[in-house]
């Protein structure tokens, strides 16, 4: 009897005007289960884009003749918001500035390794399974300057006008907790849901640790807490 075929991970689509990179990543990809679609250029990048509105990812080169990964990316942003994650040979802080200004995810310099590119892949697509319905920004309290917002697509918070650094997981953490906001959500919930482990008795201190340290960034009194609220015997919550 032949094996049961897995379900697909996730629909891909590859932009690269080499052939031998579509074909590694093509492989690379279906190997993991994923369904890949490609394109030659820019312009059959948009058009693929447009086509398949399920697409769970992007992977886009930048130079590419005619129509530039940039310029396809400023196209597809305006019928999708399915995550892109640029891969080019050009590395300089203002590539990468101008990538994700541009509507870029995320951004992997050739040569990259098959496991970086993998945990990237999948990162995104997960990220964009959870949080994808959000707002792009969110307010959580005040107003204009005032405010404090979150960008979902960049990972950016500001309060009062500032930036406010989040390490990776505090910023999983928070969005997980954004993308439910109003629900009590219990600690294994959160664990499982933010760490993609299976929850330990001692996997409560993990997350009182990095509920504390959110706190100290982005409420104006750490101590009265007003934004990640605690329930007691419950869990957290947003309002």
């Amino acid at each position: 009897m032949s094996a049961e075929k897995q379900p697909s991970n996730g629909t891909i689509l590859v932009a690269d005007d080499e052939p031998e990179i579509r074909q590694l990543l093509r492989i690379l990809l279906q190997n993991k289960n994923y369904q890949v679609l490609e394109a030659a250029n820019g312009q059959e990048a948009v058009k693929m884009a447009e086509r398949y509105p399920e697409l769970d990812l992007i992977l886009m080169d930048i130079m590419m003749p005619g129509l530039s990964g940039l310029e396809a990316c400023r196209q597809i942003r305006i019928f999708t918001k399915a995550p892109l994650l640029f891969l080019t040979a050009r590395n300089t802080e203002q590539d990468k500035a101008m990538a994700y200004e541009n509507g870029g995810d995320d951004y992997l310099a050739k040569p990259f390794s098959q496991s970086e590119l993998l945990m990237k892949v999948s990162s995104l697509i997960r990220r964009y399974r959870v949080y994808g319905g959000m707002k792009s920004v969110s307010t959580l309290w005040g107003s204009a300057a005032d405010a404090l917002s979150v960008d979902t697509r960049l990972r950016k918070v500001k309060k009062h006008g500032q930036e406010i650094k989040l390490t990776d997981k505090e910023m999983d953490l928070l969005l997980f907790l954004l993308s439910h906001r109003g629900e009590i959500l219990d600690v294994k919930t959160l664990y499982e849901a933010v760490w993609q482990s299976k929850y330990m008795p001692s996997s409560d201190n993990n997350i009182m640790v990095y509920i504390q340290r959110l706190r100290k960034k982005l409420e104006d009194d750490p101590a009265n807490p007003v934004l990640i609220r605690t329930v007691y015997g419950r869990g957290y919550q947003i309002d």
